[in-house]
């Protein structure tokens, strides 16, 4: 897999999987923080921070997500870049419909950006990244911690008034999303690209016990903290959203679509309804992505047609106990 190495692109320098054939994730290296604290190098503004993401990648649309639930749109910027990634890695291209140029820096590749940050940097170049305009350096390039920092510090500048993390859920909020992360958010990823049996076996276990177990929470409850949206809810959206379209078939997790459980598809299906939410989600840029640059799951980059969801079809959960967001409006 491909990195860089001392500020020097590699397309040679990282294995994915372990002696074991299980998939092991990199740690994200740029770790610091927005705090709303006037003795914080980060502090919240509005036109500061800039966001680099990927309409397919399902970290990057937890931010996305954040930044459109809060309304931030006009406080922090972003751009897209191409769902096709080769070996240059994530790549600018305007002239494709969904992506943008870098309209900081023009840069041709996202890598540049990380040298730009760090020039001796060693890392993968992963998305979403949290840019600062004013020091003109990477603040963040971590998913969960970037969906919190717009949660919780830019309050000031929000023209929505949805909280994420409300007091009183906390505890359980950060609990959830932690329960949820390696058999479902990252295990679609030890499935999909596991390279023994026993490896697979495993993923693919761990992977459909736990969606079970959720469907089964959500019997009696709207959101998977009970009665209100919460990050836990946006962590398991970027993943059910991606499942029945590339996951089930992309990376074998078949034994069953999210559209057939009883509860996980309308679950689904009204978070997506959520006003907000559907803007976030560009399923074509998805399919590319997943079916095209992997090419040791699937060679031939050919993409599957289908199968065809509505999203917008009934869900009935608003007759649960708890309600979509205060300053949420629905679509007329």
């Amino acid at each position: 897999m491909n990195m860089l190495v001392d500020g020097e692109w590699r397309t040679d320098a990282f294995e994915s999987t372990n002696d074991d054939g299980e998939f092991e994730r990199q740690t994200t290296p740029f770790r610091n923080r927005i705090r709303d604290d006037p003795d914080a190098r980060f502090q919240p503004e509005a036109g500061r921070y800039h966001l680099y993401v990927c309409y397919a990648c399902p970290w990057a649309h937890r931010t996305l997500l954040a930044r459109s639930l809060k309304g931030l749109e006009d406080v922090i910027s972003v751009d897209y870049v191409d769902p096709f990634r080769d070996e240059g890695g994530w790549q600018f291209t305007p002239e494709k419909a969904g992506c943008t140029e870098d309209s900081l820096y023009g840069s041709d590749y996202l890598r540049e950006l990380y040298v730009e940050a760090d020039p001796d940097a060693t890392c993968r170049v992963t998305v979403p990244v949290l840019w600062d305009k004013h020091e003109e350096t990477i603040v963040n390039n971590e998913s969960a911690e970037i969906l919190r920092m717009l949660d919780t510090e830019f309050e000031e500048f929000a023209t929505s008034d949805v909280d994420l993390y409300p007091e009183g859920y906390q505890e359980t909020v950060d609990q959830i999303i932690e329960d949820i992360y390696e058999p479902i958010n990252n295990g679609v990823y030890r499935a999909g690209f596991a390279k023994s049996q026993d490896a697979y076996d495993e993923a693919v276990t761990e992977l459909f016990e736990a969606l079970d177990h959720w469907n089964e929470t959500l019997a009696d409850q709207r959101y998977l903290a009970g009665d209100r949206l919460t990050e836990a809810d946006i962590c398991m959206f970027t993943t059910l959203v991606r499942f029945d379209q590339v996951y089930h078939t992309h990376f074998m997790c078949n034994k069953q679509f999210i559209h057939q459980y009883d509860n996980l598809g309308p679950y689904l299906r009204d978070l997506y309804q959520t006003p907000g939410v559907a803007k976030t989600v560009e399923m074509s840029h998805i399919k590319e992505h997943y079916y095209t640059t992997h090419p040791d799951v699937t060679p031939t980059r050919i993409i599957a047609a289908g199968p065809d969801l509505d999203f917008e079809a009934p869900h009935d959960r608003d007759e649960l106990p708890g309600d979509r967001p205060a300053g949420l409006v629905s679509p007329q």
